[in-house]
């Protein structure tokens, strides 16, 4: 092949005159760190070997009262091999892309609105104004933060919507003394973490009680308890990580592909001005009817880029833009997102070639063959791996109880194990794991907005996902034992 490079992550640095954050690409470091799109693509191309090697099978599925297509327990059966050849191999990328679609515009609408908001200044401005309220105290920006978002998609279910916030962290964090990891991890860590220990969440609680035939957002208490120790642990962590490379910033994971900052001095910070403040409070706006709309009236991707597509345009009208500078600076915006919105259907991709080769039942098969032989505990513990696992392959809440939850509810009464157990097992199994997986596009194109490579993502992330995982075990075996002590 030629010398051409794959593209480069996308690194946030601060001007030395107006705080403006701009994205632009870096070279890559001698180290040559995998980009987002190599290692999706290996993924994928493990994925597509795999289905020669684990036979086709399928289980019966019907639709549920709520129009869900759950699977019949006690259906699987063997059915021709799909294995994936080179062609629809690399035919599988154009359908991921498909599948991800919703996702794919919705970051771009985001990006560009972002785009015409950094334009204005308004975002540099409200930096400004938090830092001097919380100076010297700064550091209680993480938790603040992090319980918010965690609060968000623990009773809403909002994750895609949590990278936008990314846009306004990025300076906020640098300004801290912070890296972008920081900015990252507030909105990644603490949604993923939502999730983990949701309590009012209809997409992922919701479905599963619902599937296993329990009250809905039944044992309610319980869950709110691992929820505060779950966002306890994850903002502790992101604080000693923040404190520690505001001391030395060469502890960053990221400290030899940062830009070097510039000096910024307080008269060259961006002061909020009444436009500013006007575009700020649509912002509050657009915000507060997202969460009525995604909570009470239904609202999912559709809805949310219309509503940032006229935030984008009346950010515009507010910074007394002319039209074509607002849609010059729209398409910039759009730009900075692309790589994101491709990692997003990269990651499609390797659903896609899963599905399509008819081997994903097979490996559900396998999982629940393997915990079904088991005491409560290891039975009640080997969910919550097998949901882990699945994932990796099935990133979506609701989408994985659909799938899982008609086979553990069977498996949790017959090896004793309490269907509120099976229940939190998955909640934990999807939540944890979304703070990682590579197969989640959010959280690539999340990390994408940040400039921080998976690899060193992960670098940062390993010795939290060793205590969520053990804290996860421990909750479980918890309420297996003392909680929800059988069916």
């Amino acid at each position: 092949m030629c010398q051409q490079k794959w593209p480069t992550p996308l690194v946030i640095t601060m001007s030395n005159t107006t705080m403006a954050s701009d994205v632009s690409l870096r070279s890559p470091s001698p180290k040559a760190i995998p980009h987002a799109f190599v290692i999706l693509f290996v993924l994928a191309v493990l994925a597509a070997l795999i289905t020669w090697v684990i036979p086709g099978g399928s289980y019966e599925r019907l639709v549920n009262e709520q129009g869900r297509s759950v699977i019949v327990a006690g259906t699987y059966h063997w059915v021709e091999h799909q294995a994936i050849g080179p062609l629809a191999f690399f035919n599988a990328f154009f359908e991921g892309m498909k599948s991800g679609s919703s996702i794919i515009f919705f970051l771009l609408i985001v990006g560009g609105t972002f785009g015409v908001m950094r334009r204005s200044q308004a975002l540099e401005g409200l930096v400004n104004l938090l830092l001097s309220r919380l100076a010297g105290r700064e550091i209680l920006i993480i938790p603040l933060m992090m319980t918010f978002f965690a609060l968000c998609s623990a009773t809403y279910g909002m994750i895609e919507g949590s990278i936008v916030y990314i846009f306004i962290l990025l300076p906020l964090a640098r300004r801290a003394g912070y890296d972008a990891v920081v900015a990252a991890a507030i909105p990644l860590i603490g949604t993923a973490i939502g999730y983990t220990g949701s309590f009012l969440n209809p997409f992922n609680v919701g479905v599963a009680q619902s599937i296993a035939e329990l009250p809905l957002f039944s044992g309610m208490g319980y869950r709110m308890f691992c929820w505060l120790l779950f966002v306890a642990l994850s903002a502790g962590y992101v604080m000693f990580y923040a404190q520690r490379v505001k001391r030395d910033p060469s502890r960053s994971v990221i400290a030899d592909l940062a830009v070097p900052e510039q000096g910024v001095s307080q008269s060259e910070l961006v002061q909020l001005e009444p436009r500013h403040l006007g575009i700020l409070a649509a912002f509050g706006l657009a915000l507060v009817v997202i969460i009525i709309g995604v909570s009470s009236w239904g609202w999912y991707l559709k809805e949310m880029a219309g509503i940032f597509l006229i935030l984008g345009i009346v950010s515009g009208i507010i910074a007394r833009m002319p039209a074509n500078d607002i849609a010059q600076t729209f398409s910039e915006g759009c730009k900075d997102m692309v790589d994101g919105a491709l990692a997003v259907g990269m990651a499609f991709t390797i659903v896609v070639i899963v599905q399509q080769s008819m081997t994903i039942d097979t490996i559900i098969h396998s999982l629940v063959s393997v915990v079904g032989n088991s005491s409560s505990n290891l039975a009640a513990l080997g969910m919550y791996a097998s949901q882990s696992l699945m994932n990796f392959v099935v990133t979506s809440g609701s989408g994985q109880a659909a799938l899982t939850m008609p086979i553990m509810t069977p498996l949790a009464d017959l090896a004793g194990v309490d269907r509120q157990v099976a229940v939190l097992a998955f909640q934990f199994g999807d939540g944890i794991s979304n703070a990682f997986t590579p197969t989640a596009g959010w959280l690539i194109a999340g990390l994408t907005i940040a400039g921080v490579p998976w690899a060193r993502w992960m670098r940062f992330m390993l010795p939290l996902i060793l205590m969520l995982y053990a804290l996860g075990a421990v909750l479980v075996v918890v309420a297996n034992t003392f909680i929800w002590t059988g069916a």
